[in-house]
């Protein structure tokens, strides 16, 4: 997890910014794909690849958050 902490905070938001909600028309990808998996509709291996795909800047920039909250106190 050290690798995480190498790379700037900006550099996570810009990732989830772009690739995490690409394409932006007619609505981000992350969204559809989350509104598939909570209708239990996202069953095709290529939409699964594609959900884990776009967030996957998400779930690093919240890890990046966590690890830098919890070294801040020491």
């Amino acid at each position: 997890m050290r690798w995480i902490d190498r790379f700037p905070l900006w550099l996570f938001i810009i990732a989830a910014l772009t690739l995490g909600l690409a394409p932006f028309t007619p609505e981000p990808h992350i969204w559809e794909k989350s509104k598939l998996l909570a209708t239990g509709q996202l069953s095709k291996p290529i939409d699964i690849f594609d959900l884990v795909l776009h967030a996957a800047p998400w779930a690093l920039l919240l890890v990046k958050l966590y690890r830098r909250a919890s070294t801040k106190g020491t």
